[in-house]
């Protein structure tokens, strides 16, 4: 018997969690659950994060995580939940099989079959956000080599466990070539390990349109977690709706199962929900914990129900469904067919089988790091990039000198166009004469800011990293 937190959710969700457990323990589940509440209520009780502590310890202490959709307030600084525990929990991989149900449910990729596993921890979604200027904001995209090789690594090992013929990566990095290129390069190591398995890598617009055009040829897919954020929808998408997916996140020492899709407020509590999608992260929960018969006992049985056109509206299409349903009267039709088989539809088998487990991160040794200058970013509400290099070239010193100013990463001094537009926010780069700077130089560069008025709103000093510079150009240098 496996104790496991449950939290009903918002919108939809505490109808398909009820259809979901439903059908669950009548398979035979050996499961005991504690309910906790989180989500919109919450929040609106003056807690920004939408979790009490006493639910934090709940969930830490049972390991495992079924949760429905909830609603994140808007405004008002509520941050996403879903984010929050897998960054605290440090689920570190989200897994999302998409696979078409063809005929049974309208799709034009009648072949799909692949898997997303998007890096789940960082990229934009770490929400480090700050307005700077009066016209400008900024996010911090922040790619780290452990949340790389993790997530990479995991890839390849479930690829290998499930006899996955291809690990795919999608990224950014013809533009970002510092974040996405450490994922890229990550992805190289990594792959060359794997010699049993193709691997291939696609920049995530092409790759994008390639997958929902012609998405049999790919196998698993490899993301940072903004991609595969916007790509797994798209994939569920294609197979037939997102209503049908479910996905699991994995950590080292906790896993959450859910829906991929939100909480449909809409309609709730009119026994409409389709809750396949929770069902099938539930089912990835029961896999998880070993209890692997029982997930086959209802996989199948909702293979059958999907098969027999048995539909709930989302999916329901004159001519392939036989009936529409509401969300209590599909979780019936699963429980009929328990210990029955879909006929076209592929039953599924799984193994007794544990976890995927991965060996500890290792941290690489030290580089050997130098300053070599630094990014001033100032605030001026001036238009003419000469001027404002006229008042920065004061602050140059005997060894930081102005060797270039951008604005929004196109270059614009020196030798820049008139044409280009350009707002208050301006990043001006101040280049080591020498090889190498100190943090010395750089205090008093900015102190000298101070004292000629320049409004300096933030610093990134510039490194190279065993003699690499290790920072962008300016677009156009």
């Amino acid at each position: 018997m496996k104790t496991i937190t449950v939290a009903k959710g918002d919108g939809i969700g505490p109808e398909i969690m009820d259809a979901t457990l439903e059908i669950i323990m009548t398979a035979g589940a050996q499961l005991n659950i504690e309910e906790i509440e989180v989500g919109e209520k919450v929040y609106l009780g003056g807690n920004t994060s939408g979790i009490s502590d006493a639910s934090w310890d709940i969930i830490r202490k049972n390991k495992i995580f079924l949760k429905a959709p909830i609603t994140t307030p808007q405004g008002k600084g509520y941050k996403s939940l879903n984010v929050t525990t897998r960054k605290f929990l440090g689920l570190y991989a989200n897994i999302r099989p998409c696979k078409s149900l063809h005929p049974f449910v309208a799709t034009k990729h009648p072949d799909m079959d692949i898997v997303i596993i998007r890096e789940n921890e960082e990229d934009l979604y770490a929400g480090i956000e700050h307005q700077q200027t009066d016209e400008v904001v900024q996010c911090l995209k922040l790619i780290s080599r452990p949340g790389c090789e993790k997530i990479v690594r995991y890839a390849f090992e479930f690829a290998k466990k499930y006899n996955r013929k291809k690990v795919t990566c999608f990224t950014k990095d013809n533009i970002m070539k510092q974040t996405d290129g450490l994922f890229h390069k990550v992805f190289e190591e990594i792959a060359s390990e794997y010699p049993d398995i193709e691997n291939e890598h696609w920049i995530v617009d092409i790759g994008a349109a390639k997958m929902a055009d012609t998405p049999e040829v790919f196998d698993v897919i490899v993301m940072p977690n903004l991609y595969g954020d916007i790509m797994s929808d798209i994939a569920a998408q294609i197979t037939g709706s997102v209503g049908l997916a479910g996905s699991s996140n994995i950590g080292e020492e906790c896993a959450m199962f859910e829906a991929i899709h939100g909480s449909a407020p809409r309609r709730a509590g009119q026994n409409l929900a389709n809750p396949s999608g929770l069902l099938q992260g539930a089912i990835m929960m029961l896999i998880h914990i070993g209890q692997t018969e029982i997930a086959e006992k209802v996989q199948n049985a909702w293979l059958k129900t999907i098969e027999d056109g048995i539909h709930t509206y989302d999916i329901y299409k004159e001519g392939v469904s036989n009936k529409k349903v509401g969300t209590r009267e599909f979780a019936q039709e699963v429980i009929n067919n328990l210990g029955k088989a879909p006929k076209t539809l592929n039953t599924v088998s799984y193994d007794n089988e544990n976890p995927i487990q991965l060996p500890k991160y290792k941290r690489k040794p030290l580089a050997k790091k130098e300053l070599l200058g630094v990014d001033v970013f100032v605030h001026w509400e001036g238009t003419e990039a000469n001027a404002i290099a006229k008042k920065l070239e004061a602050l140059n010193n005997g060894n930081l000198h102005l060797s270039m100013i951008t604005n929004r990463g196109i270059k614009v001094w020196p030798n820049g166009f008139d044409e280009t537009f350009c707002t208050d926010h301006w990043r001006c780069r101040f280049s080591a004469q020498k090889d190498n700077t100190t943090k010395e130089q750089v205090v008093q560069l900015l102190s000298d800011a101070i004292t000629k008025d320049i409004d300096v709103i933030k610093t990134e000093n510039l490194y190279a990293f065993d003699g690499t510079p290790s920072f962008s150009l300016g677009q156009g240098q």
